[in-house]
C-alpha cells in the first residue's frame, strides 16, 4: 500500500501570512491539530511548513507572545519533511519515527500537496489489520474444532 492510497486528502491549509488567531480558528472549525502552510504558484499548492496546535500553545501562549503580532510563517516548522504519494507506508512510517514526526504532508511528483499522513491514521490502519488477522486465526481454530471427530 502506498502513502497516496492511504493519506487523508482533505488537508486544511494556510498561507505564511495567516494570523495565529485565524490559524487557531481554522483548526477549531475543521477539528484538526495542524495546518499545512503553503505557497501557491503556477497553479500548484506547495507545502512549505506546518503549524500544530502544540506550536501555538508552547511557542506563543506559554511564551506570552501577542497572538496578533505573529503569523503562521513565524512559527511553522521550516525543515518540512514530506512523503511522495508513491512511497510505501512502512518506509514512510520508519522515516516519521526516525525524525519524531507525527504528521507528514504528502506530495506528488511535482511537489504539489496531495494529502497528509498522520500517526493516528496509521494506528487506525494497523489496528484494523491486526483485528482481521486475529479474526482469521480464530476462524481457523474454530474450523479445526468442527473437523475433529
Amino acid at each position: 500500500m502506498t502513502v497516496g492510497e492511504f493519506c487523508n486528502r482533505e488537508v486544511v491549509v494556510a498561507e505564511k501570512e495567516t494570523t495565529i488567531v485565524e490559524a487557531a480558528k481554522l483548526m477549531r472549525k475543521y477539528h484538526v491539530g495542524d495546518l499545512v502552510v503553503v505557497d501557491r504558484s503556477g497553479g500548484r499548492t506547495i507545502p512549505v511548513g506546518i503549524v500544530t496546535d502544540r506550536d501555538i500553545v508552547v511557542e506563543l501562549v506559554a511564551g506570552e507572545v501577542d497572538l496578533d503580532a505573529a503569523c503562521a510563517g513565524d512559527i511553522m516548522s521550516h525543515e518540512l519533511m514530506t512523503a511522495g504519494d508513491h512511497d510505501g507506508i512502512l518506509e514512510t512510517l520508519q522515516k516519521m519515527r526516525g525524525k519524531g514526526i507525527r504528521r507528514l504532508p504528502v506530495v506528488n511528483g511535482q511537489g504539489g500537496l496531495e494529502g497528509i499522513l498522520a500517526i493516528d491514521d496509521l494506528l487506525e490502519l494497523l489496528a484494523e489489520e491486526l483485528t482481521l488477522l486475529a479474526k482469521a486465526a480464530g476462524r481457523g481454530q474454530e474450523r479445526e474444532r468442527k473437523l475433529r471427530p
